[in-house]
């Protein structure tokens, strides 16, 4: 089951890259400390994971942007050749780790205070979830029965179309499942069957009304999209053969079936 992701100790929903002058970032910088922790561009570029033509390309173009060299290298002598920070290269070393450190700092104040408000947390987490089920249907949960052997939870989509869903009785508390809580329904396509006939009785609890928007096949298997009312989608994976004998089109109004142990629903409420 999908389960709640808020409440973390440090969510990170912003990042960004330091960069200073536009021109000196982490790359640079990176190979900077490198230089001066080695003494040696040849051992810094494989520390960095570079090339010595790349790294030796980095560092120009940084001594150049720069008002004063940043490295020297020597090649030869009683103590042989080597690379080394200049002053000004360990003062704009010391300057860009102060000033990451300040800007980490900004991040995570950024971060804390958008974890700390629902309705921007509910957005981004619904923009960051990543799973295998080509369905993903938002909605309100206006109905938790817990009266029998599983539960069922009725949510309802932003176009007043609901869904019931059936649950162990334990991921009720386990997913704080409550009336009122913003929650996720992930639906596999291959579950869903479509009908064009309104007529026609299935022993499944869920059967939702919409428009076949698109329809493509793979030369055995097909995917019809449904827009539902709410704007939401639905694609079902069905036989190429099933959507002849079913004669769907673009925008031909059909119904869409499926049981309510299908939908995996996750909470996403931040209370």
């Amino acid at each position: 089951m999908l389960k709640k992701q808020h409440n973390e100790l440090n969510p990170v929903w912003i990042e960004g890259e330091l960069r200073l002058a536009g021109a000196l970032d982490n790359r640079i910088i990176g190979l900077l400390k490198a230089i001066e922790h080695t003494g040696s561009l040849n051992q810094a570029a494989k520390q960095s994971g570079l090339s010595y033509k790349g790294a030796w390309q980095i560092l120009e173009r940084a001594n150049n942007s720069a008002p004063q060299t940043l490295v020297t290298t020597t090649t030869g002598g009683s103590k042989g050749g080597g690379s080394r920070l200049t002053k000004a290269g360990q003062a704009l070393l010391s300057l860009f780790l102060q000033i990451e450190q300040q800007h980490q700092l900004f991040l995570t104040q950024l971060n804390r205070s958008l974890a700390d408000n629902p309705e921007t947390l509910l957005l981004l987490q619904r923009l960051v979830i990543r799973t295998s089920a080509r369905n993903q249907l938002f909605g309100r949960v206006i109905g938790v029965d817990t009266e029998g052997k599983n539960a069922e939870v009725t949510v309802q989509l932003k176009g007043g179309e609901q869904i019931i869903a059936t649950l162990e009785l334990s991921l009720v508390t386990e997913l704080a499942l409550a009336i009122g809580n913003e929650a996720v329904l992930l639906i596999n396509g291959a579950d869903l069957i479509l009908t064009t006939d309104s007529t026609k009785q299935f022993s499944a609890r869920n059967r939702l009304y919409g428009n076949v928007m698109q329809i493509q096949h793979d030369g055995i298997n097909s995917e019809v999209t449904v827009l539902l009312p709410s704007g939401e989608m639905l694609t079902a994976k069905i036989t190429q053969q099933s959507v002849e004998n079913l004669a769907l089109v673009s925008t031909q109004p059909v119904w869409v079936i499926f049981k309510s142990n299908v939908p995996i629903l996750g909470s996403l409420s931040s209370t």
